[in-house]
């Protein structure tokens, strides 16, 4: 080999990729460190836990029901540049000194391990290259066609397809076949050095046979095959490394890093320390221009592999809205890196506005196809300039339902909720420009604890005639049921509240209600944006809780509205709410195995369950619903195909969605019902009260409405009860 040139390659390549890196590193610092982030022990270890498991393990790729081909073949082609690191590394070495070894002489060829591990890499090679057809096949063949579920998603491909992928696949494939050739070539000229027959060698058995192929060869042809093989594999490994930094593959170096510092509670936004002073200094409250995006969210635009399962699950998108997560994060990435020149110098930041993204030529922008929703994501060069409307149309993040399917499907773990809640933080409480529709609702808020804008003092209305106790007058209650807006005010969720009470008290719980002493939980508020208004209503409750007895967690607090049991659970922590809370899902379940609740009553009905988003993706409630519907004599629980549990598609209220109109025909409701509707059941149940109201306006949309009913599970279990007392006429 050549010391001179393996010293060149090295060291130019090395050099080259230490720019890049410091010129993206730069662009990281824009943006501001994560407020949420701790270091000890205690966070290092479950970060690196999940290091191991979702990006090493890939964990995403390989669970059931994703993408079956594309998955494996990226594990597969993953794992062969884990393998083949090591070898490189050899290769390296060898560039000095033929023969070169390391790590005590193990690797060597004629010790076990050498042998292992050049089985090994022979195996994963061969994998690789397999698994770069597959994917060629999918972008080529299908044109990037590889769906969660055609039938919903229609026909727009979900992975990129245009020349960059197809190139990298050539690099990676090309590689494995020249490490072939080098270790084919070796083999051939040991065997001629030594005199020996040419014969398979069994932990070399892609290697040897092209080396078998290559018997009787002249030494010239095979030491031009082993050079060619040597120093293509060699060299390409660094030069693909260099062009990571400016490709969709950089998240093969960013995916590690990504990963490590995910935000452990994504079920939790972020709170604005200082709210009343940024206020009042008028500083920005959310995200207003890219430097406004935290470290993670910046290395989030570097780590998305474009492969697109966030747009290909995300309710809006499928119904035809603005919002496409993919395009959103590629927006914004190509605005970081179109803005470089300007933010950082050598040049005067003037207005080079190309226009929508999806106008641009094919070719100057790989990620056109497939192409994002019409003039939604523009690009812009020049630094500082403001996301909304410039970057993004103001109807992409008001499309968002915060359902997080987006952040489920994504294997390298990026987010997108907080963003999108950061920028409508920005347009309600710096601009004052949302929706209008949404205005009712944060005066609802604001003024009568509803975002319905009822009377506060009509609260306890519901449980006329249940004598049902309130805390003030039952002070000692071990169980405070917090009913929430939806059933103090919906006439439908009232039936549910009046229902769950009738199974506490057959339980013989002693709970209490808070009455007209109970507001809104202000999870509508954070999700419209107006952290102001929610950190209000989250404070004046924790208040009223603490003074009730609640606050030392000895105590529980049940309820049926997976929004308000997100925001106590998890959100009120951060303004020193800490309470012990239950769906009420999970608590009929405990009664149940308890022996405290007995349905004895058949219920005759095929039942499909649709999972709450706030209640499942948010915090991994699936099994407890169907347990107590399972537990009901006659009930044949079926499933929706694909779209159930963590794939399952949001009703199309979360993100405050259930106060704004949609933004065309195509409405998530409808979409949703109908793929209940398909799976031939009679009944639909749920677990959360808006869930509830959306399938019905759903199955209306397609005058199904009178064809299945619509129950909360609590509902279903009182219909297999035998009270001692029977349910009052309402809730019948």
């Amino acid at each position: 080999m050549n010391a001179i040139a393996m010293t060149l390659i090295l060291v130019s390549t090395l050099s080259f990729f230490s720019w890049s890196a410091a010129r993206r590193w730069r662009q990281i610092k824009l943006g501001v460190p994560d407020a949420r982030f701790q270091w000890n022990l205690a966070e290092i270890a479950r970060r690196t836990g999940k290091v191991l498991i979702v990006a090493l393990g890939q964990q995403k790729m390989v669970e059931k029901k994703r993408y079956g081909i594309a998955g494996l073949a990226h594990v597969v082609i993953f794992l062969a540049f884990q393998v083949l690191l090591l070898n490189s590394i050899l290769l390296w070495g060898r560039g000095y000194s033929e023969n070169w070894n390391f790590f005590f002489g193990l690797l060597n060829e004629e010790h076990i391990v050498g042998q292992l591990y050049s089985l090994a890499k022979e195996l994963a090679a061969a994998g690789c290259v397999v698994g770069v057809l597959a994917f060629l096949y999918l972008r080529v063949g299908k044109k990037g066609h590889n769906q969660a579920d055609p039938s919903v998603t229609g026909d727009k491909p979900r992975m990129t397809v245009g020349f960059e992928p197809k190139l990298i696949l050539f690099i990676i494939g090309s590689m494995m076949v020249a490490d072939f050739l080098y270790v084919g070539g070796r083999e051939a000229l040991l065997w001629q050095a030594a005199g020996t027959d040419a014969h398979f060698v069994w932990y070399q058995p892609v290697g040897s046979v092209l080396a078998l192929a290559l018997d009787g060869a002249s030494r010239s042809t095979l030491t031009t095959i082993e050079h060619i093989g040597f120093w293509y594999h060699a060299a390409w490994v660094l030069l693909f490394l260099n062009i990571l930094p400016y490709t969709k593959h950089f998240h093969i170096i960013t995916v590690i890093p990504n990963v490590f510092f995910y935000d452990p509670r994504p079920n939790a936004l972020p709170r604005i320390d200082d709210l009343e002073g940024r206020v009042e200094r008028e500083e920005s409250l959310g995200v207003k221009t890219i430097a406004d995006l935290n470290y993670k969210h910046i290395s989030d635009l570097y780590t998305c592999t474009e492969c697109g399962r966030c747009s290909d699950n995300c309710p809006a998108y499928i119904t035809n809205k603005k919002l496409s997560p993919k395009h959103l994060t590629l927006a914004l990435r190509d605005h970081l890196y179109a803005s470089e020149e300007s933010t950082f110098g050598g040049a005067d930041g003037v207005d080079a506005t190309i226009g929508p993204i999806h106008a641009i030529e094919e070719g100057e922008e790989i990620h056109t196809n497939p192409k994002p929703p019409e003039g939604a994501y523009f690009l812009k060069t020049e630094a500082g300039v403001e996301i909304l409307p410039h970057i993004l149309h103001p109807d992409v993040i008001w499309s968002c339902t915060s359902c997080r399917a987006c952040e489920e499907q994504c294997p390298v773990m990026i987010s997108y909720v907080d963003k999108i809640v950061g920028m409508r933080r920005e347009e309600v409480m710096m601009k004052s420009e949302f929706p209008p529709l949404l205005q009712k609702a944060l005066n609802g808020i604001e003024t009568n604890g509803n975002p319905w804008n009822e009377s506060a003092m009509d609260r306890a209305v519901w449980s006329e005639g249940l004598e049902i106790p309130t805390i003030e007058d039952h002070p000692t209650a071990q169980v405070l049921y917090w009913v929430g807006c939806a059933a103090a005010y919906d006439e439908r969720a009232q039936k549910v509240a009046r229902s769950f009470s009738m199974l506490l008290r057959e339980a013989g719980e002693d709970f209490a209600i808070l009455g007209t002493s109970e507001s809104c939980t202000g999870d509508p508020a954070r999700r419209i944006g107006h952290e102001y208004l929610f950190t209000m209503m989250a404070e004046q409750n924790i208040e009223t809780l603490n003074g009730a007895g609640f606050g030392d967690q000895k105590k529980t607090i049940v309820t049926a509205c997976p929004h308000c049991f997100n925001s106590l659970l998890n959100e009120y922590p951060d303004f020193g709410g800490h309470y012990d809370v239950v769906h009420h899902t999970d608590y009929l379940q405990g009664l149940l195995v308890a022996g405290k609740l007995k349905p004895t009553k058949p219920v005759d009905a095929t039942v499909v369950y649709h999972d709450s988003c706030y209640l499942g993706r948010y915090n991994k409630v699936y099994d407890s619903p169907r347990q107590v519907l399972q537990s009901i004599e006659g009930v044949k629980l079926e499933e929706v195909d694909y779209w159930n549990k963590q794939q399952g598609l949001c009703c199309g209220a979360g993100g405050a969605q259930y106060f704004m109109e949609e933004t065309n025909h195509e409405s998530v409701p409808a979409k949703r019902s109908l793929q209940l509707y398909d799976t031939g059941a009679d009944t639909v149940a749920s677990a959360c009260p808006v869930c509830m109201s959306m399938i019905t306006t759903g199955l209306m949309a397609h005058e199904k409405d009178e064809e299945m009913r619509r129950l909360d599970v609590a509902e279903l279990l009182a219909e297999a009860i035998d009270f001692k007392v029977a349910l009052p006429a309402a809730a019948e």
